[in-house]
């Protein structure tokens, strides 16, 4: 682990990123930075922005496709935090000024129902579970060319900027292989299922659970819970963009103006 100055430095060199919706290099071996550190960093990027009044909301995890992780070479998935100034309301306007190079990917959203504690005797979290929904996940890299290592991304927070949830309903329904389409301008950009979140979204409750535990990251009552993304990120400009679950429902948000680009 590196100090826990360092740590402040990272994580305030990342958030000046955020801020000003400019990229910045990417950490070297110099830095010292490693997944464990990167979640500290992480942490301490959430307190910068507690520090100004955002509220946590939820959590997104990363790497839930087989490919993604051995492409990266790893075996579990990444952990990610979000806050109320992240969200976007379905149907709304996104200014895409406040972002540097955005994508957009397809995912299903799950509501906790209650709190769950960090020591708590639970296997997964599907019990927890009270309602599921269509959502939309804006990703931003704040490294130059969107490029990074491992450590680099948790500590970026996994990329985390902006998410859309669609209409929430009962958890009743089988969302093992669920056709996902991705359209832009109302023309089919990505073509899935939901079979390529781990095989099924539910299946991420165990690996999520046990990085909260891991790394305290909690878990509350109607915190919004990002499965995963379903098919690969699309570069997102002006536009319209529309997703539709098979069975599921609909979500929507709509794109305007420019990011601000590398």
């Amino acid at each position: 682990m590196i100090s826990d100055a360092a740590v402040t430095v990272a994580a305030e060199r990342l958030d000046r990123a955020v801020l000003a919706a400019k990229a910045v290099p990417q950490f070297g071996p110099g830095d010292g930075i490693d997944v464990e550190s990167g979640y500290a960093v992480q942490h301490r990027g959430i307190e910068l922005r507690t520090g100004r009044g955002e509220r946590p909301v939820g959590v997104k995890l990363g790497f839930t496709s087989r490919a993604k992780m051995a492409q990266m070479g790893v075996d579990d998935v990444i952990v990610g935090q979000l806050t109320g100034a992240m969200r976007v309301d379905d149907g709304a306007d996104l200014d895409l000024a406040g972002l540097i190079h955005p994508r957009i990917e397809p995912e299903v959203a799950y509501r906790l129902g209650r709190d769950v504690e960090p020591d708590e005797p639970l296997e997964d979290l599907y019990g927890v579970i009270d309602a599921v929904a269509p959502a939309l996940e804006i990703i931003d890299s704040r490294y130059a060319a969107f490029r990074f290592s491992l450590a680099d991304v948790v500590a970026d927070n996994t990329s985390a900027a902006r998410f859309v949830v669609g209409p929430w309903r009962a958890p009743d329904i089988d969302l093992a292989n669920r056709a996902v389409v991705l359209s832009v301008d109302a023309v089919p950009v990505e073509i899935g299922s939901t079979a390529a979140i781990l095989g099924s979204p539910t299946r991420t409750f165990g690996a999520l659970l046990a990085m909260a535990r891991r790394h305290r990251i909690p878990l509350r009552r109607g915190f919004v819970v990002l499965a995963g993304a379903a098919t690969a990120a699309v570069p997102l400009g002006a536009g319209s963009v529309d997703l539709r679950v098979a069975g599921l429902g609909r979500v929507a948000v709509q794109a305007r103006g420019s990011a601000n680009g590398d």
